[in-house]
């Protein structure tokens, strides 16, 4: 600490500047407060950087190289193409570049707001103030707003360590093809980037150690994404184990998986998240959190110690950017005297595989389970007329109503647009109202929200 520069007082601290700090310390800011905005990476985090915008930017080449190669389906003649990765890669590093500068220009141009570069952590108390470091920097302030996100975990696989591997992060620095990528982990991320790359023209093995690719939502659901993906070259193996990484034949990895061996050229690791709270140091003012590093936090995000609060991802309700933004919102709201909770807010997301999945409150599974009587409403894509129009009929749509509330509680749409049309289902659950008044409602044709009002008047017990 002597090492330090002298201290520096703010009114408040936010540490991290992924989705919900810099719109939070830009606002506050704005209201008159002194703000010190710290972050040790690049600003937007997560989303900005090796999340949304790169990857949602990398997956419309992908989807432009699908379509080419659909062209004939069309009617159009497109002869053989030629996928110039680089030039795709160095397309999405100019979006992520833009949007970064965007938010870097306005974060200078607003008055009060410090950036401070550097990792955030907690020192100790001084009365009211809460002590902390920026890099070499000492700063104090009377509230602290944590929002420092997650980290790809890497799992202790035997050999892991002897192998080059890639995460998220390191995926999106590539600028030549892989020829041949292992993925371990069969969830969104490892499902979203199997996909884009198999497009891409690499070839792709998806493992998934649990018996199934997608295991959070529906069954049904889940085999639609595996055929749907198999179609298209994808490899899953599925059930077993991996026993060991090593490396293979002329460089390559080899991943031995139950009783096969695989070999590639590149493996990306897409097991889960940590959060990244360890550097934080929040044992120094109390701060309480779980086993892994998740930060307890009451509806309003406020931790167990006055003055902090714990933002996005790592207070684990919820790890998406809209989460984390919505929570900036309520906290915000709060501190202008409102009473915005996070406490029963229902989960909405989408996997963006093409077509997109679209989620909304419970799965069917989690209805059985919640022991409820419930109604459930299906249709196949290929039954819908717009979808049928645009030759995109993979994929099905599922409601499901409470049948004593007769409120929505949940929906599963996989398929063309649905990543827009799950908005449809999940703001009309936010008002609270049954669903007659959207299955009465007039739908725009041709659609495919069209079908929601339609899919409501054949309700059946969910079996």
């Amino acid at each position: 600490m002597s090492k330090s520069k002298p201290a520096i007082n703010f009114d408040i601290a936010v540490i991290g500047a992924g989705q919900a700090g810099p719109s939070l310390a830009m606002t506050l800011a704005g209201q008159g407060k002194k703000v010190a905005l710290i972050e040790a990476g690049l600003l937007g985090g997560c989303c900005v950087n090796y999340g949304c915008t790169p990857t949602k930017t990398l997956r419309k080449s992908a989807r432009i190289a699908h379509l080419v190669r659909r062209a004939g389906d069309f009617g159009i003649q497109a002869g053989e193409i030629h996928i110039d990765f680089a030039g795709a890669m160095e397309r999405m590093q100019h979006r992520v570049d833009t949007s970064r500068a965007g938010l870097e220009k306005a974060i200078a141009a607003q008055e009060g707001l410090s950036l401070l570069r550097g990792v955030g952590a907690f020192v100790g108390r001084d009365g009211d103030q809460f002590e902390l470091t920026a890099g070499d920097q000492m700063l104090r302030a009377t509230k602290v707003f944590l929002n420092t996100g997650t980290s790809a975990f890497i799992p202790p696989l035997p050999g892991i360590d002897e192998v080059p591997h890639l995460d998220n992060v390191s995926l999106l620095r590539l600028r030549e093809l892989p020829r041949h990528l292992i993925v371990i982990g069969g969830s969104y991320i490892g499902i979203e980037m199997g996909q884009i790359f198999r497009r891409l023209g690499s070839e792709v093995t998806v493992i998934e150690t649990g018996p199934r690719i997608a295991g959070h939502e529906n069954e049904d659901i889940s085999m639609a994404i595996t055929e749907m993906l198999q179609a298209e070259g994808v490899r899953f193996l599925t059930g077993h184990d991996v026993k060991r990484v090593e490396k293979g034949s002329d460089a390559t990895v080899a991943v031995t998986v139950g009783d096969q061996r695989v070999e590639g050229s590149h493996l990306l690791i897409a097991t889960g998240r940590s959060p990244n709270t360890k550097r934080l140091n929040l044992a120094a003012v109390g701060v309480e959190a779980d086993e892994r590093g998740y930060v307890h936090t009451n509806g309003k995000l406020e931790t167990n110690v006055p003055g902090i609060w714990a933002l996005g991802d790592i207070n684990k309700r919820g790890a998406f950017t809209h989460t984390s933004y919505q929570d900036g919102e309520i906290v915000l709201a709060n501190l202008q005297g409102g009473a915005r909770s996070a406490d029963g807010r229902v989960s909405t997301y989408s996997m963006y595989t093409d077509p997109p999945l679209g989620r909304v409150g419970l799965s069917a599974a989690q209805a059985k389970a919640s022991g409820r009587a419930t109604l459930v409403a299906s249709i196949q894509m290929k039954d819908v007329g717009r979808a049928k129009e645009e030759s995109e009929t993979t994929g099905l749509m599922q409601i499901l109503v409470d049948q004593q509330s007769e409120e929505i509680v949940g929906a599963s749409l996989l398929g063309f647009c649905c990543d827009e049309v799950i908005q449809v289902i999940s703001v009309f659950m936010a008002t609270g109202a049954r669903y007659q008044v959207l299955r009465d409602a007039l739908p725009v044709h041709p659609t495919v929200a069209e079908l929601l009002p339609s899919m409501l008047g054949k309700l059946k017990p969910l079996a």
